[in-house]
């Protein structure tokens, strides 16, 4: 028996690759559409779509977050560039000075190299899909991964509380059923009396006020709305037990047990219906609020 998958999880993952320590935390809850944030560093921008590729394989619904960082820096990153013609520039100025005005001693290396640009750092071209197949994807599975554990266990607690309340509705559903003969029967009798009370001494066509009755009676009746939330508490049941994300369309059925409770509840008026009808409303707003957390 499968599980359906919450949308709420959190997970992190950790990879070491060429000196640097890759850390990516992943957040998600519950969303009607598929959103995704992603936060990484600037430089690793053209990584997002592969990133993102990666967290629409797992999630179909859900607003997931995604923080990528890292520590350390990889061996080589930073290019030291010497411009000699400045260098030779600088000591040429210097030499000058140190001809006109005397001084003591040469300029040395160290001066010259002090000197703004004569000796500059950037950062290496880095290899992107080195980085992507050695540290962040890593990283990023491991933190999917467990992600993926956490669904699963708040997916399995949800249906077993989904399981029970559809539980309840179906016994609730089979008692009203249960009552429904004996009701329809009551509700005749009662408008054969009252007809019977209001046309006392007047000549009526007897086979037409029993038509007449059989035609009230028929509207009271509730057989195909209790024949209808019988098949979505099949479907729904069926549903929970899907390999394949069903939220949207468990929420859909609950709107539809909704509209055939109302209609059964407006056609009977009984004390016992209703309160049967009150306790399965309620059992379906309690369950319409755990599967907004399904996927």
């Amino acid at each position: 028996m499968t599980t359906p998958l919450s949308m709420t999880s959190f997970g992190r993952g950790q990879q070491a690759a060429n000196s640097r320590t890759w850390t990516i935390e992943i957040r998600s809850v519950n969303h009607r559409f598929c959103d995704i944030k992603i936060r990484l560093p600037r430089k690793y921008g053209a990584l997002e779509e592969r990133i993102k590729k990666e967290i629409t394989d797992s999630y179909s619904r859900g607003h997931v977050e995604i923080n990528i960082g890292y520590s350390g820096e990889e061996e080589g990153a930073v290019l030291l560039k010497t411009d000699l013609a400045l260098a030779r520039q600088y000591r040429n100025c210097l030499i000058e000075l140190y001809d006109e005005l005397g001084l003591s001693s040469l300029p040395d290396l160290a001066m010259i190299a002090g000197f703004k640009e004569v000796i500059s750092a950037e950062d290496r071209e880095e290899n992107l899909d080195e980085t992507w197949l050695e540290g962040i994807r890593p990283a990023l599975a491991k933190a999917l991964d467990e992600c993926m554990r956490m669904r699963q266990a708040e997916g399995a607690n949800l249906k077993e509380d989904l399981m029970g309340r559809l539980i309840s509705i179906t016994a609730s559903a089979a008692k009203i059923e249960k009552m429904i003969p004996r009701l329809i029967d009551e509700k005749r009798a009662s408008l054969e009396d009252r007809l019977n009370a209001i046309l006392e001494g007047i000549e009526i066509d007897q086979s037409r006020l029993a038509q007449e009755v059989a035609i009230i009676v028929d509207k009271a009746d509730v057989t195909e709305e209790l024949v209808r939330l019988k098949s979505h508490i099949g479907q729904f049941e069926k549903f929970l037990n899907l390999d394949e994300p069903t939220g949207r369309r468990l929420d859909f059925l609950l709107q539809e047990f909704l509209r055939e409770i109302n209609t059964l509840a407006s056609k009977i008026t009984n004390s016992e219906v209703a309160y049967l009808a009150v306790e399965i409303k309620n059992e379906l707003e309690k369950m319409r609020e755990q599967v907004q957390n399904l996927e």
